[in-house]
This record gives C-alpha cells, structure tokens and sequence, in this order.
C-alpha cells in the first residue's frame, strides 16, 4: 500500500472538516474548501492526528476526495487499505440529521443493522453481514458487532442510543474483525471517531426545532493552546416529544426521547514526538418504548380446542402451526378482541387504543479516556489507551397494552374487585462498569509495516427484571352477557424493597436477577510486507483468552442465595457460569495495486463471539462461542480522472457453533416470565453475500452514491425436542424430537441506498446553497430466530436544502441555514413483527434429561401479531453560527 510521510505539523481537524464525508466506502464533499484540501493518500503512522499538505493544482476540480481510515490502527486512504469498509463523514452525518445510532436504521450503510430490542429506545441490535443477535441484551450475552468510541471498546448495546457529540466520522468495518479489534467483532465493527481538539479558538453553536415538539441544540468549543494544551468542549440537548399519545392521563406517550449530554477533550503535546489525549464525557437518555400495536387477528386460522391437534389433519385454510418447524402437535384457544382494541397493520396509530402504566426510561452513560502516543522514532510510535465507562439503566416497558401476552379472556367474572389483569409492564434495570487497557506498537521497517499490541477488559454487569401485569379489565354484563369493558390500573409492585435490586423491580415478583464479570486478555501482531510498490502482503494473528463467572441471584422470584431454597434450586438444574475460552484468530491478504487508482485483495479473516449464559432460564443455561471463518476478494477503483468510485467485495462466511435463541412469555397468576433459551446450534451456518458502492462526479458540485449489499444465509436444521401436552395443561410424558428451521434476524437479502448531493456556490462569497436527498431500500427480514414471520420492506427517503457560508463580516464568522425531512414520503412499515400472540405452542422449559431444548405445547392465547411501526416523517429547520 502507498502512503506519504509527513513533514509538516498541521491540524488533521483543519485538514479533514468538511471533507471526511464518506458514505458507503466514499468521499461525498461536492465542492473543495481550499482552507480543507486534502492529500491523495494518508500518512503510515497516525502520530498525533496531523498530516502533511500539499494541495495539488494538476486535478479535475470535480475529483473525488480522499477518505481517510484507521481500520488498520494506522492512517491510511481508504482506496488503498484491502477491506470492506464504508465511511459516513461529519457532513453526511448532517444532511441525514443523524443524531444517535437509532438514525442509521434507515439504512443509508446497506451492509449495517440497526434495530431496537424488542420496542426499547434503550438497547440497540447492531448487525453486519448477518451476524445479529436477538438479545444481547442479557448481561452474560455477547454483541456479534463490535462498537468502538474513539478506539475503546463499548460492552454493552446498552447506551448506544446517546445522543452523538461532535463526530467526525463513523467507519463500518465489514467481515471479521478479530485480528486487530478482538472478540465480539464477528461481524465486523463499528468505530466512531470523535474531533479532536484543534487548539486554535473557534467553534459553532447550533440549534433547531420540528415537528412532534422536537428541539435540539448543541456547542462546539475549541479553546486557544495553552502551555502546550487545547481543549475542546462540547454540549448537547435533542428532544422529541411522544409520536403515539398514551390515553392514561398523567402517564408517558411513547416514541419520545430527552438526550442531554457534555464531553470535555484535552490535547497536551509537550513535544513533537508526544501527544496525551484525555476526554470525559457523561450522557443521559430519557425514553420510552415504541408503541406495539396490534397487526391482524388471527392471522393463521386457528381453531379453538384441540382442532389443532396432531395426529387430526389440520383444518382447509388453517396455517396454525409454529412457522419454520414440522412440529404440529399444537393447539390453541382463539380469544376474542377486547372493546376499543384497535387492529391495524397498515400505519403507525397516533394514539393508543388502551392507555397504560407507561414511565421514562433512563439510560445515563459515563466515561473517561486516555490515549498517550509517542513517536520514538521515524520507524515506532508506542500507543496506550486507557478507558473506564460505565452504563446505568431504568427500564420502563408497557409498549405492548392489551397486545402482549396474557391475552385476555373477558368473562362476566372480570369484574370491579376482581378484574381480569394484561398489559405486562417489564421493568428491568443494569449496571454496568469496564475498564480496558490496550498498548500498541506501530510502525514502518523498511518494507515491513507493523501493528503489534496487548489488550486487557475487565466488565462487571448485575441486571434484574420484572414483568408485572399493570391494568385490569371489568366486563360491562347486560342480564348476564358481556357487551363492554371498562379498563383500569391495578396495584403492581408493592411488595418490600429489596437492598440487591434495581429501583425499576423493587417491590416485585422478580422474573431474573443476575450478575457476571468477564475478563478478556489478548495479544495480536500485523504486519504487511510490501515487496514492490504494487504487491502487499499482510500476516496477522491475535490470541484471546476470555473468563466469565456468573450467578443468578433470582429467577422465577425464587431467592438463589437462600439456604431454604437450595433444595428448589437444585431441582431447576442451576449451575453458575464460571467458564474460560481461548482462541486464536489468524488473517491473511495478498492484495495488488493494478494502478495507481486500481486496487484488488484477496481476504482470509476469522473471528470468535465468546459464550456465556442466558439469565432468562432457571438453570442459568450456558453456551459456548461461536466461530467465523470469512473468503473475501475486493475490487477498489477510481477512474475517469478520479471523478468515479467503485468499490465492491464478494464473501462466503462459514459460522461453526451459531448461537441461536428460543423466545418465550409465560404467564403466571400475577405476572408473565420471558424465557430465553440461547444454545449453539450443530452444523456450519453459511452466510454469501455482495457489498458494493458507486460514487460519480460528473460535474463539480454535483455528487452521486448507490450503494447496495446481498446477504444469503443457511443455517441447518436444528434437532429440537418437545414435550407434549393436553389441552388441559398436563403432561403426557410424550416427547417428539424435530428439525427446526432458524433465521438470522434484521438481515435482508437485499439493501441499497442512493443518494445525489449538489452544490451551488453563490456570488463571489464563501456562501452556497445545497441539496441533499437520499433513498433507502430493504426487503422484508424476521424478527426472531425460530420464526419466518416477517416485517416489512422499507423504502425511506430523506432530504435537506441548507444554505451555507453566509459571511456576517466579522473575521471568520458564518451563518448556515437548513430545511431537512427524515422519511419525506411518510412511508410506514412494521420493522419488528411478534408472533407470539397468533401462534399455539410458544413456551419452552428445560427439562432434566432430555436433551437440547423442551417446549411446553399447552392451550396458547391466540389473538393476532402486535408490532412496530418504523418512525413517522419529521421535519424541521435548523441553523448554525460558526466563529
């Protein structure tokens, strides 16, 4: 790979602001800021965040940028670095009004997933190439894609949703990553890289407001250099009013968010060789679920009774057995719709048929950093990156009303003193503390670039859950038949407080408490050999051991630590987790520049996700890791007097070991548990897949992106054994074994987003005005891994026109204005459909003996799939003062 040395010490923040716009693997400026040029290649060590600059005169001045990356833990020019890899820059960030990660659901990055756990803003579920887990949302429970601030390491999903700072671009690392970023990067990684301090004074303050009472602010302040430091200082605030109205006075809408958060980075650089970064920062996310309405009614054609039963035929017309198995010994009791229970697959209802319990969930994260690099010589810079952070979470859930299991069965008996409960509220809280420390040592020896390092994590992760029933039904009986209902909140949580829990259970029947710590120790080496200017090899490997040691604390609301329930205890099968893996992780890339714009690698990478245990089963159920083995070969090219981009990556991935899930809800008499089996499933998962990217500058000013990304997937038939039950409940002692299909969730076959970009300079001044508009494709995924139940395809566009440069004629101060709209066609689709409720036969139990997985096919509830709506169209107009 080609790079240039630096000479010259000057701000990479001067250098890159404005121009780090890349979108899907390019650079998306329009116009060239003369103040902002950049080179044609990047430098081999990323000493201090500075570049050299030498402007060129000899370009097309509608040439493409220059994109530059760390994937590599090295400056490098994203054309010239052999992976699979797309950018999104300060600029785009922007014109897509993203202000947190939940943003990129839309899906302007093909190849990157992002979706909300279950409908909580609180926890998000990133995925890259199919590698997504349904519920990393358990303390013990691992990401597949790994999320990275600054080069430090996320732990939890916990908290991704905080609002952004000021970031200066996001790459999306695709295909394993477990060389140089470690485990839990399977999928890939996702690595935000916030602007540093430029210790020149200046900065911009900016604000706005929009439809649905939505507001944001927010300041970005660079200080002069002071005796060798700069500080910069950065503040935000975004809020968005309910999208769905709560019709119980005095609660929660849901869909709204309060975000608030400040960061505080400071650069001392005592001399030219030493540059010390230090950054704090402290966030606060206060939220509520998406509303779960409810879709369709009975969707499969059940028949109340044992209609469902093998060995009877099932019913002409009726689908009623659990999608993706051939198991039929099902049944299900078809219950009848509430009064006022509204169905409604086709829009987002902006009020909820039945008003519920409904709090703000808080989500405040925390955390400091320290990253020291010296430059010993031409040849060595030293690195350490030392981080602390932490997450805090109140988990107020009451999405589902009347939708989610139990469903109700309005009797006469429903009544004033006895009122038929639903509406299960789960509340759930987590802590979570880590601590990382990573050396690095990077470098060029003659024809030898290097990357070598150390990486110790510590994590510390307690959480505990309850799911109580938070409203009552009351029938309205005419000379004994029931024609209405009235609805109202019934005493939930009122026990005692108890000192181990969370304040969001406190007083309840505990479904699950727990708490684990994990360690990960590694140490990795790179090198690239680079025997001729065109021909680069790279060899790399990173040994990892990781420790986990877990207990449950409840489940069940049976008290693990108690003596007296040791008896009870044992008869569930609990053993604590306490396990250690290691593995190795070798990567391998021959690429070859056929030009000087024309690049092409051939891949090999692997990566691991380590095990753990699933603190929604009774015996704390343990799992092991799963593996990826990843073939990649890519094709990189600038062409046309670098006025187009193409970038395209072809990949097979065989995943040994997938961990796999089985999600439950199993009402009790005063409250309803979540099961969640995870277990690793036999046989090799194969996941194919294309990624490719366009960018074209016919013009100058004018810009054009597609980009587009095919995932195929095939996980084997999974031998799961049931123990049968009568329409009574009661157990037959008959145990069937079957091959049961699983799905990789929030994964489409196919994804592509386009987008046109254009400039306009007016008059002689700095001033412009812009256009943005982009559009984003998805076909329909699942949501859970035992269901082919589908959501929706989605097709989202979003615009802005902004006017920039406005000169107020007080030195370098300027004034931009902008018109932007997110989902501008108002396009609604279901992005998670439940099943739960249309399907017999959905509860699982462990049972001592049987192998794998048992289900409980008893009398389900049937009523019809509840869901989430995508976010309705919103608009607005902000502006910016720069100074």
């Amino acid at each position: 790979m080609k790079f240039i040395r630096s000479s010259h010490s000057v701000s990479l923040l001067a250098l890159t602001a404005g121009m780090l716009m890349g979108f899907g693997g390019v650079a998306q400026a329009a116009n060239k800021d003369p103040n902002h040029e950049v080179t044609k290649e990047a430098s081999a060590l990323p000493n201090d965040g500075s570049r050299s600059v030498e402007p060129s005169d000899d370009l097309p001045p509608a040439e493409l940028d220059v994109v530059v990356v760390t994937a590599t833990k090295r400056e490098t020019n994203l054309q010239s670095t052999p992976i699979s890899i797309s950018v999104m820059g300060a600029k785009m960030l922007a014109e897509r009004k993203v202000q947190s990660l939940l943003d990129l659901s839309d899906g302007g990055l093909p190849s990157l997933r992002v979706a909300t756990f279950e409908a909580r803003q609180s926890a998000l579920t990133i995925g890259i190439r199919g590698i997504v887990p349904l519920d990393a949302n358990q303390p013990a429970r691992e990401q597949g894609v790994g999320v990275y601030i600054d080069g430090v390491y996320l732990g939890r999903q916990h908290g991704l949703n905080a609002g952004l700072f000021d970031i200066e671009r996001v790459e999306v690392l695709k295909g394993p990553q477990g060389t140089l970023f470690g485990r839990n990067t399977e999928g890939g990684a996702v690595s935000i890289v916030s602007k540093a301090p430029t210790g020149v004074y200046g900065g911009r303050f900016s604000g706005g407001f929009g439809n649905i009472g939505s507001y944001n602010a927010s300041f970005h302040v660079d200080l002069d250099e002071w005796n060798n430091l700069s500080i910069k200082l950065d503040g935000i605030v975004q809020n968005q009013d309910a999208i769905t109205k709560n019709p119980l006075q005095g609660e929660a809408g849901f869909g709204l968010f309060r975000r608030e958060g400040l960061r505080v980075a400071a650069r001392w650089r005592p001399s030219d060789q030493i540059t010390n970064d230090i950054a704090y920062d402290v966030a606060s996310d206060r939220n509520t679920p998406f509303y779960s309405q409810l879709l369709n009614y009975n969707p499969n054609n059940c028949l109340s009774g044992g209609t469902n039963l093998a060995p009877l035929p099932i019913p002409a017309g009726s689908t009623c057995v659990t999608p993706g198995t051939d198991f039929v010994g099902s049944q299900g009791t078809v219950r009848k719709l509430l009064p006022d229970v509204v169905v409604n697959g086709k829009k987002l209802m902006r009020t909820a048929d039945i008003g519920v319990p409904q709090k703000e969930s808080t989500d405040d994260t925390f955390g400091i950093s320290n990253t020291l690099k010296w430059r010993v010589s031409s040849e060595l810079e030293l690195r350490s990156i030392t981080a602390w952070r932490g997450v805090d979470v109140q988990q107020y859930d009451n999405s589902g009303g009347a939708h989610r299991i139990p469903v109700v069965n309005l009797t006469a008996t429903c009544t004033q003193t006895s009122p038929c409960p639903f509406a299960r509220y789960s509340n759930a809280d987590l802590k979570q503390r880590q601590f990382s420390q990573e050396f690095q040592a990077v470098g060029t020896l003659g024809q030898f670039d290097y990357v070598a390092g150390l990486y110790y994590f510590t994590e510390k992760v307690s959480d505990d859950a309850t799911t109580p029933n938070s409203m009552g039904a009351i029938a309205i009986v005419d000379q004994g038949v029931v024609t209405g209902a009235t609805y109202r909140p019934i005493a939930f949580c009122t026990g005692p407080s108890n000192p181990k829990l969370g304040a969001a259970v406190n007083g309840c029947s505990i479904d699950r408490a727990s708490t684990v710590t994990s360690r990960s120790y590694a140490a990795f080496s790179q090198v690239t050999w680079n025997p001729s200017e065109a021909l680069h090899i790279t060899l790399g490997g990173r040994y990892t051991t990781d420790e986990k040691k877990g207990r449950l604390l409840f489940s069940r609301n049976l008290n693990y630590d108690d003596p007296a329930n040791a008896a009870a205890v044992a008869r569930n099968g609990y053993k604590p987790l306490d396990k250690t893996w290691t593995r190795f992780n070798p990567l391998v890339i021959v690429a070859y520049d056929l030009g000087d714009q024309i690049h092409a690698y051939a891949k090999y990478a692997t990566g691991y996700r380590a095990g753990g245990a699933s603190s929604r089963t009774s015996n704390y159920q343990s799992f092991n890791p799963e593996d990826v083995k990843s073939y990649e070969v890519g094709f990189k090219a600038d062409f046309w007097d670098r006025r187009a981009r193409a970038n395209i990556a072809v990949y097979t991935m065989d995943r040994k070991g997938s961990q796999v899930d089985l999600s439950t809800v199993q009402p009790t008499a005063t409250g309803n548990f979540n099961n969640l089996v995870t277990f690793n499933a036999p046989g090799t998962t194969k996941i194919n897949g294309v990624e490719a990217d366009l960018t074209f500058r016919p013009i100058e000013g004018l810009t054009l992106n597609a980009s587009y990304a095919y995932t195929d997937f095939d996980i084997p038939l999974v031998p799961v054994t049931y123990q049968e039950f009568t329409s009574a409940g009661v157990a037959t002692g008959k145990f069937t074994t079957v091959n049961q299909k699983f799905y990789i969730v929030f994964t489409p076959r196919n994804a592509a987003s386009l987008a046109v970009d254009y400039e306009s300079p007016i008059g002689s001044s700095n001033a412009s005005i812009k256009y943005h508009l982009d559009a984003n494709y998805s076909e329909a995924t699942q949501t859970f891994d035992q269901f082919d139940t589908k959501n929706d395809e989605s097709l989202i566009v979003n615009g802005r026109i902004s006017l920039t440069g406005i000169s107020l004629g007080r030195g370098d101060q300027e004034l931009s204005f902008g018109l932007w709209s997110r989902n501008l066609l108002d396009e609604h689709y279901v992005y998670r459909r439940d099943p739960s409720n249309s399907l017999p036969s959905v509860q699982t139990n462990a049972v001592t003996g049987v192998p794998n997985i048992v289900r409980v096919a008893n009398n389900g509830n049937i009523m019809g799939d509840y869901g989430n709506f995508n976010m309705p169209r919103t608009f607005g107009i902000d502006a910016t003062f720069k100074f």
